[in-house]
């Protein structure tokens, strides 16, 4: 059971949240976009948001500001959370701007949102659970993505519903949080994405 529950824990990492969030609304959008422009796009984001923080907590491991790479303590979080806030922008700035994309460019900009305020927070010594956030940021997007199209996607939504529900599970049964720091968690990743629907909708 601990092995089953560690195991959904790495397959829905944080880090692989804003990648599903890109190629789900590939998948789904009735818009026309040049195959080269997705691959593109997908590859630039894999690279900055997966490679890139990996590469950079081993640096951070060296230098022993990190020890393992589920950030166990409030302290371990600030500067990973720093430096994924400076990831994230540069990707507002230079695979997403606005003009291009402007779904996944709002997307984004409510993944920086979540981001600082998990920062703000860790600042605060609270510890808001990051694979919550992740998750409840994607699925917001992609509820507003189905009613934006006005595509039926309900067996995503129960799918995403069960592991939403899964990685919640997992993260109370490892000890890595409590109810308050889950849902706190959820809240910072789905608000946001929220509130920006005003700006694409």
């Amino acid at each position: 059971m601990n092995q089953l529950l560690k195991s959904i824990s790495y397959i829905f990492h944080p880090l692989l949240m804003p990648l599903l969030g890109v190629v789900f609304y590939f998948s789904k959008t009735p818009r026309f976009i040049p195959e080269s422009i997705m691959k593109a796009k997908m590859f630039s984001i894999s690279i900055l948001t997966i490679v890139l923080p990996i590469l950079l907590f081993y640096l951070l491991r060296t230098i022993k500001k990190v020890d393992t790479f589920h950030l166990v303590t409030v302290k371990e979080r600030i500067i990973p959370l720093f430096i994924n806030s400076i990831i994230i922008t540069l990707i507002l700035v230079r695979v997403l701007p606005q003009d291009e994309i402007p779904e996944l460019h709002f997307f984004f900009i409510g993944i920086l949102i979540s981001t600082i305020t998990c920062f703000a927070l860790a600042l605060a010594n609270f510890k808001a659970s990051i694979h919550m956030i992740a998750s409840a940021g994607f699925f917001m997007f992609a509820i507003a993505v189905a009613i934006h199209f006005k595509i039926n996607i309900n067996g995503t939504l129960a799918l995403m519903c069960i592991i939403i529900g899964a990685i919640a599970t997992s993260r109370l049964h490892l000890k890595a949080h409590t109810p308050v720091e889950l849902i706190a968690g959820f809240f910072v990743g789905l608000m946001p994405q929220l509130i920006l629907l005003n700006y694409w909708m």
